[in-house]
């Protein structure tokens, strides 16, 4: 026969003890029930009764414990830059949306890339009781005290792993297609040099135009620096390109966000887009296809990306053996930013001297 119930007169939720007394069982196997312990040979009726009284009793198990015990707490902890739209936001939903799946919990912690923070964090959430961390474009000089997979770090660190978009084959769509169209003055843009892929997109795409044959010029190259993840980033570099009457009819951009930030500064110079020059992003984030013009740009497979990476640190906090790196292809999409070249346009931007 069942005890009244644990909370009738007592705590506000009921405990592992408490609930044990009350459905006759012993402790222990209300927690092989409630933990899902594997290898224990438990009747179903058994486990639907436990699994019934902790709802009814809002039975919440204690983290504390379970740290004690040396048990996981079925949380993870998620470094990234900041918390906006775009890609470190994808990323993240697909990390977000696998480990719900897993019934994991998680934490986000965003550092702007300041290297204290870096440093810092991974202890931090240790000392909270995460079991690994996911690091989102984020650069790590040594590997974190806990098990962690990385995605887009660019460091081989002994024990991380790595999930990482194959720059070399994205740059050479990005130039493939530019090229196809007839466009050979070029404008190429470096990320901000706090970004873990700038250096890696950049020496890519300097490599994609030899191979394919393009000419390289200094003076069309922009150097992003600005700490910001907002279209202004590229918006003076592009005003100062256009004042120097530089002819271009094209700007492959850093990102899509640059990439906006460039279709404002040609459109405030009297430059259409793609009629003038054309530009191409790299990303494909969300708004990308709701621009004027649609955003022609570098699919990076965000969410798959984020994804993959929980499932790999989920597998190794298993103990299952995980590779080191983990390579993903991206695609070309083609939208309304980017046309054929015209021997108009490039005279058209010669003129354009004088920014408004």
């Amino acid at each position: 026969m069942q005890k009244p119930p644990p909370n009738a007169n007592g705590p506000r939720h009921a405990n592992l003890k408490m609930l044990a007394e009350y459905l006759g069982l012993s402790p222990s196997t209300v927690s092989f029930v409630l933990n899902n312990t594997p290898g224990r040979s438990i009747p179903e009726s058994t486990r639907a009764r436990v699994k019934a009284a902790a709802e009814k009793f809002n039975y919440r198990p204690s983290m504390i414990a379970r740290t004690l015990q040396g048990k996981r707490m079925q949380t993870i902890g998620i470094l990234l830059p900041e918390l906006g739209e775009g890609y470190h936001s994808q990323v993240l939903s697909g990390v977000g949306d696998l480990l719900m799946g897993k019934d994991y919990f998680y934490f986000t912690v965003h550092h702007r890339h300041r290297k204290e923070l870096v440093n810092a964090y991974p202890s931090l959430l240790r000392a909270r009781g995460v079991d690994g961390i996911v690091a989102i474009d984020t650069h790590l000089d040594e590997p974190p005290p806990l098990p962690t997979v990385t995605v887009a770090g660019h460091n081989v660190l002994p024990g991380v792993s790595n999930v990482f978009l194959d720059e070399d084959h994205a740059a050479r769509l990005s130039l493939a297609h530019l090229r196809e169209l007839g466009h050979r003055k070029i404008a190429f843009m470096h990320g901000q040099p706090f970004s873990s892929d700038a250096d890696t997109r950049w020496f890519a795409s300097l490599n994609a135009a030899r191979e394919l044959g393009m000419e390289l010029h200094e003076e069309l190259m922009i150097y992003l620096s600005k700490d910001s993840h907002s279209p202004e980033i590229s918006y003076p570099g592009i005003r100062k390109l256009i004042k120097s009457g530089r002819p271009f009819t094209a700007v492959l951009c850093f990102n899509d966000v640059a990439a906006m930030g460039t279709i404002r500064a040609l459109h405030e110079s009297g430059l259409r887009v793609p009629d003038d020059v054309s530009v191409l992003g790299f990303d494909d984030i969300q708004s990308a296809a709701y621009q004027v013009p649609s955003l022609t740009t570098i699919r990076q497979p965000l969410q798959k990306m984020g994804a993959t990476a929980a499932q790999l640190l989920l597998k190794k906090l298993s103990g299952e053996a995980i590779p080191d790196s983990v390579q993903v292809e991206p695609e070309l999409i083609v939208r309304e930013s980017t046309a054929p070249a015209r021997e108009s346009a490039k005279k058209k931007v010669a003129r354009h001297t004088v920014i408004p």
